[in-house]
């Protein structure tokens, strides 16, 4: 397949035009002008095979290793994030784990956010203590100085979100990564609430950049995968060790289908970001709502360290808020919802709400608030925003 353009002149595209192009090629066989979808899963060799590298990722080989889709998708995400190198996986989780996978040892120990996705917190708390007796200290990462405090001369691995799911809890990144470096870690930064452009980790000092391509990325809420971009050397270890001979591959149509959804990524993005805004300030507003937690709002703890590092281009397409009530109080407003529908995920083209009780590991480390009414986790999608409000309002209207 021939390259349109290279590599050279996508570097100085804006990021629009990024998104068309990047991971795009002719096929040289139909002449079709867009990748196609290749479902094959092993490759023709050479006439002289000898020189082969059969655990190869750079050229396609044998789908676990990389397929046409696969490589074409890590070239566009390594392209968008600023990075010279990613990887493909089978979802975010998969992408987390491999970052572990990697670079991790039996005695090494790591410091995460003490706000983080549920599955990051077993992996980190349970999985990897109990069976390869690897550390973990949960610190609030949003504090600087006791990020700093809890690393240890065989601290490895700094793990931070850069907005906390599910309580928008914001981390200063460039802080993060002088702490990680200054002991000999890494820094890997799950940036799924913050995909670019809003964000790019790795212009802050990040190592290692993790999406779950699901959410944002991908925007239709229909395919599954994820990623790890960063610096050649340490992307080509993950390649070797966790893709090729761990097997969380992606499959060719979600690499595909991920690789459609990026094109309108920037598009999508401002739509989510602006009624994302517009809604934390109308539910903010109505005394009905007991609180909203999001970086855009002045109230939020750390709003003018969200302005700093996102700039003016917005503060995440997900909030956080409760009504005055008990759980069934949260439940009875959901229920009530007709536009915006209850479902977990975030980052689709819908509107997406879920409740989240007071009970579980995790919650000891929320805020006050998230303690005492739950919390209802609203990921913003790309509906007229006048009717999201108005479904809200309806929906406490008859609640109350």
């Amino acid at each position: 397949m021939s390259e349109r353009p290279s590599k050279k002149q996508l570097n100085s595209l804006a990021f629009a035009s990024q998104s068309v192009h990047a991971g795009n090629a002719i096929d040289e066989g139909s002449k079709a002008i867009r990748t196609p979808l290749v479902m094959a899963n092993s490759y023709a060799l050479p006439e002289d095979p000898s020189e082969v590298s059969w655990s190869g990722t750079e050229v396609p080989l044998y789908t676990r290793n990389s397929g046409v889709n696969q490589l074409k998708l890590q070239e566009k995400l390594a392209a968008l994030e600023g990075g010279e190198d990613a990887v493909a996986l089978a979802s975010g989780v998969a992408a987390l784990h491999a970052v572990a996978f990697t670079f991790l040892r039996s005695g090494d120990h790591v410091v995460v956010s003490d706000v983080t996705y549920e599955a990051t917190w077993r992996l980190f708390a349970e999985l990897l203590p109990e069976k390869f007796n690897i550390q973990t200290t949960f610190v609030d990462s949003s504090d600087t100085e006791a990020l700093r405090a809890a690393t240890q001369e065989n601290t490895r691995l700094v793990h931070v979100e850069t907005i906390g799911n599910p309580t928008t809890k914001v981390t200063d990144i460039s802080a993060a990564a002088q702490v990680a470096h200054d002991v000999g870690a890494l820094l890997s930064v799950d940036s799924t609430f913050t995909p670019p452009p809003l964000y790019r980790p790795l212009q802050d000092g990040a190592d290692l950049v993790v999406h779950s391509l699901t959410k944002y990325i991908n925007g239709h809420g229909d395919a599954m995968g994820g990623a790890v971009i960063g610096g050649h050397e340490l992307i080509s270890r993950i390649k070797a060790d966790a893709m090729v001979d761990v097997g969380g591959v992606i499959s060719p149509f979600n690499a595909w289908l991920i690789t459609r959804g990026s094109i309108t990524l920037p598009l999508r993005l401002q739509q989510h970001l602006s009624s994302a805004q517009y809604l934390a300030e109308h539910l903010e507003a109505d005394s009905r709502v007991a609180f909203v937690a999001y970086p855009g709002l002045t109230s939020h703890p750390q709003h003018d360290l969200a302005r700093r590092q996102f700039g003016e281009r917005g503060y995440g397409g997900v909030l956080s808020f409760a009504v005055e009530g008990d759980p069934d109080t949260q439940n009875r407003f959901v229920a009530n919802l007709e536009l915006i529908t209850s479902a977990v995920s975030l980052g689709h083209d819908e509107s997406l709400i879920v409740h989240v009780g007071t009970s579980g590991p995790r919650v000891a480390a929320y805020p006050s608030e998230f303690q005492k009414y739950g919390h209802l986790r609203f990921a913003v999608g790309l509906e007229d925003p006048e009717d999201l409000a108005a479904d809200l309002t309806a929906a406490l209207d008859a609640t109350f």
